[in-house]
């Protein structure tokens, strides 16, 4: 899978994901099964449920990280545009570079600067041309990430040296420096504070226009502010897999869903 990286917004170019007939597996046993779900590009796709049903398991599955644990497996597709991320020839590291994550709580590597926290993703797999622009490529990331004015003065001190909102949004610039197609996000805000969370809701209705983002979240009001798209998972007992309820625009689902199980999650009966 020969891919050249984008330098420019221009050249970005969100993606589609089509999950098809998917279970996912850890040790044999199925922790999500027969998911069939469609992540339309250039929108925000929220996944909800209860603790336990999968969602943080689907997703992983969105970049093939689900196979790095070990014991996991899975059948069934996950489509990138079309070409399946599961298929023999394809390249796992190229895949992580389209289909970026941010997980739940904020992970900068410590030892390292700022700006070499944004620029860490393109040391692994991409090489950048002679005389790149590193600096102009960590400003952009940085800026998009709504991070730029905050430490373009600090961009030597460690990447652990900023507050936890400023370290999650640091986490998102590394993960947008290497121009993905599509952004998972798995429960971005859990661990951050009233204000962090809005900024962090604010940036991903903003990087929709460019990217297609996935984000996982127990929270039903921020799915109802950034989600366009939100999909219901939850399971029959438990120890049973999660399986895919419900899935609509979120102003339906959380107005007037289809199925009663849904219903009762979003008002609190069941949780």
């Amino acid at each position: 899978m020969n891919h050249v990286p984008p330098t420019s917004d221009a050249a970005a170019a969100a993606a589609r994901i089509d999950v098809v007939n998917l279970t996912a597996r850890y040790h044999g046993r199925p922790a999500v099964a027969d998911v069939d779900l469609a992540i339309e590009p250039r929108q925000v796709t929220a996944l909800i449920g209860p603790s336990g049903c999968g969602k943080s398991t689907l997703l992983r599955c969105m970049n093939g990280l689900h196979l790095t644990v070990p014991g996991a497996s899975v059948t069934g597709q996950v489509l990138l545009d079309d070409a399946d991320i599961y298929a023999k020839d394809s390249n796992p590291v190229e895949i992580r570079h389209r289909v970026g994550m941010v997980f739940q709580r904020p992970a900068p590597f410590p030892t390292m600067s700022v700006r070499d926290n944004v620029l860490a993703g393109l040391q692994l797999g991409r090489r950048l041309g002679r005389g790149a622009p590193h600096d102009e490529i960590a400003e952009r990331a940085l800026t998009k990430a709504g991070l730029w004015h905050e430490v373009k003065d600090r961009l030597k001190a460690p990447g652990a040296s900023l507050s936890g909102g400023q370290q999650q949004r640091l986490c998102i610039a590394r993960a947008l420096a290497v121009e993905p197609e599509v952004l998972l996000m798995d429960e971005p805000c859990a661990h951050l504070d009233p204000i962090s969370t809005l900024t962090i809701e604010d940036l991903i209705r903003e990087i929709k226009e460019t990217y297609t983002v996935v984000i996982v979240t127990h929270n039903m009001q921020q799915a109802a502010r950034v989600a366009d798209t939100t999909a219901f998972l939850t399971m029959s007992a438990v120890g049973e897999p999660g399986r895919l309820v419900e899935v609509g625009p979120t102003e339906r689902i959380f107005s007037s869903p289809r199925r009663q199980t849904t219903e009762d999650y979003i008002s609190g009966k069941i949780g």
